[in-house]
């Protein structure tokens, strides 16, 4: 766009017509005046002294100097001679604003008319009320002229001193290697453009957008340029960001993400292990079967409960090992189940209950083992707490201790269920998930199973120190076989559980790894330790009788004893005091210096 002062001029645009193809220049609405060529053209320096500006025009027009003294050496300026005429030996073209002086000029003459006849009514010359003028009455006089302009328009001014605009609309356009301004419009009181007039580069008829600054997307904030306060960058909201007005992008509160178009806010999903999950696939299959699989040796020894098989696994300590198989199983339904106060609660409780019931009862049996046979490396009397009652005794306040943690724990810090919106914070907000579990942390997770390890391991070393006892003595072998397996699945359990605490399916893995441990751990034992019982109980019966060699041979032994240990054997009734490793020992009688003690039918 090119203002009044560009209007209509070749200078302008001289040697640069490609690139001011397309422009769009204004120009007042002016006529030639007649007479004035013809009058201005006659001027000279002799005949138009007065105007002072003249001489300084005429060496312009002529390029020529008036001066001898401004001719400088070297130079190509000639002397003016005073025969130079305009319109001949220059070319010349009417002044376009020569309309407006005149018009100014007539309405200063108006103004001054009008005031002399107000003022000084029926006087020649100035009277005292004109002498000196008032400029300010003199301004409002000329505001208020209304005459006919030397072009035939109508000269008038506004209240603010301005009068009409009229302008001429060009655009100079290239047409087969020429140029020219070519007329598209006006403007007088309103716009009249003649779009079908108008071309653009290429002779395009298509009208170009020419605007500083797009308008911005939804989603999108107004970045103002430094200086040009009209003109704008447009910035996206970006992350959890949305938009809040044109120029600003505020975050989402920390439950909620933006929407597609950034525009607001809307909440973030929230999720949890779903039953149909594939990741909860493996670890309910695991538990439903490993329940049936329990409950059928629970039945099975039930039913046989008075059986030798049965008797020489201890059959309290059995039942109690059974009830934490049970429960390690049932666990995985606790930690697949939508998380509340209730099941969040009930993870609390039976997450470790049920392996720290297992690993208590386990250790208990070892523990006796232990102490049944290092007793019987230097006495002959039995060690202290071997009775069952002992044993349950024992087993109980193990597990005590971990009823007693669970309790602090609740005091302390009550259960609760939290929505996560930190786990699955994505970049990309589209992606986000909250995480709905219980509020349990991975410390807390470790102090919770810290126990049951603690267990575990003991019962591992209790483990390796009885394995020189004879294979047919009870479960001593079975029960290290187990430990060892279940440390190797704890072993392989860690680092899969802490080292995906970064990752997006962290809530998957850590819950699948967690129940598939747990059940496996229950499935070694429940597969070590009874299914071989189960086996011969209910398809080699024959070998769940008792023997009748058990007695013969238990007289043979007892004569090898001391004197001092059979009377002591004469003062039980019925011979309670035998020399036997278990009710189902089958193997060849053990030397007299490697007789052990123990109650009959009590099984080791």
């Amino acid at each position: 766009m090119g203002s009044d002062s560009w209007g209509s001029k070749i200078a302008p645009v001289l040697h640069l017509e490609e690139v001011a193809e397309g422009a769009v220049t204004i120009l007042p609405k002016r006529m030639s005046v007649r007479g004035f060529d013809r009058y201005f053209s006659s001027r000279t320096l002799d005949n138009n002294r007065r105007n002072i500006w003249f001489a300084e025009f005429w060496e312009d027009n002529f390029h020529c100097k008036l001066s001898r003294h401004a001719l400088k050496k070297g130079s190509h300026v000639k002397k003016c001679t005073n025969r130079e005429r305009i319109g001949q030996d220059s070319a010349y073209e009417q002044e376009g604003k020569v309309q407006f002086v005149i018009d100014a000029v007539y309405a200063m003459g108006h103004a001054l008319h009008a005031m002399h006849r107000d003022l000084c009514p029926g006087r020649v010359g100035l009277c005292p009320r004109m002498d000196p003028v008032d400029g300010t009455q003199l301004l409002k006089y000329i505001r208020s002229v209304n005459f006919s302009g030397i072009a035939g328009n109508p000269v008038t001014f506004n209240e603010n001193g301005d009068a009409p605009g009229r302008y001429d609309i060009y655009q100079y356009q290239l047409r087969n290697g020429s140029a020219e301004y070519k007329v598209i419009g006006s403007w007088t009181d309103h716009l009249h453009l003649r779009i079908e007039r108008m071309q653009w580069p290429g002779s395009g008829q298509q009208l170009p957008r020419s605007i500083c600054s797009l308008p911005c997307q939804p989603g999108e904030r107004k970045k103002t340029v430094k200086g040009m306060p009209c003109c704008w960058h447009c910035e996206p909201c970006t992350g959890y960001q949305y938009q809040v007005d044109r120029y600003t992008c505020k975050t989402c509160p920390y439950d909620m993400r933006p929407t597609e178009n950034r525009t607001g806010c809307r909440p973030i999903p929230i999720i949890k292990l779903e039953w149909d999950s594939p990741w909860a696939v493996l670890p309910l299959f695991l538990a439903v079967v490993g329940i049936a699989a329990t409950l059928f040796v629970v039945v099975t020894f039930v039913r046989y409960n008075d059986t030798p098989i049965v008797k020489a696994s201890g059959r309290e300590l059995s039942y109690v090992l059974l009830a934490g198989i049970f429960l390690c199983y049932a666990t995985t339904f606790l930690m697949i189940a939508e998380p509340d106060l209730g099941t969040c609660s009930l993870r609390r409780i039976f997450l470790g209950l049920g392996m720290s019931i297992s690993y208590a009862a386990l250790l208990t049996k070892t523990n006796r083992i232990y102490r049944i046979f290092e007793q019987g490396k230097r006495s002959v009397s039995a060690p202290r707490f071997i009775s069952p009652a002992s044993q349950l005794a024992i087993t109980f306040s193990l597990i005590s201790l971990q009823l007693l943690g669970i309790c602090v724990w609740f005091v302390v810090d009550p259960s609760h269920s939290v929505v996560d919106f930190q786990d699955q914070r994505t970049l990309d907000p589209r992606f986000a998930r909250g995480v709905l579990k219980c509020d349990i942390s991975d410390l807390s997770l470790i102090c919770l199973l810290g126990y049951s390890m603690l267990l575990m391991v003991t019962c591992t070393v209790y483990a390796i120190k009885t394995r020189g006892v004879p294979e047919t003595f009870n479960e001593a072998k079975p029960i290290g076989f187990t430990m060892y397996t279940t440390c190797i699945v704890w072993l392989a359990f860690i680092p899969i559980f802490f080292g995906t605490s970064q990752s997006a399916d962290k809530l998957y893995i850590q819950t699948t790894t967690l129940t598939v441990s747990v059940s496996l751990s229950a499935s070694v034992s429940l597969g070590m330790l009874y299914m071989p019982k189960v086996y011969i109980i209910l398809f080699h019966p024959e070998q769940n009788v008792p023997k009748r060699k058990r007695s013969l041979k238990a007289v043979v032994t007892a004569a090898t004893m001391s004197n001092k240990f059979t009377q002591k054997g004469n003062l039980r009734p019925n011979g309670e005091a035998k020399s036997e490793l278990c009710e189902n020992l089958e193997a060849p009688v053990l030397a007299t210096k490697q007789t052990y003690v123990t109650y009959t039918n009590h099984a080791i």
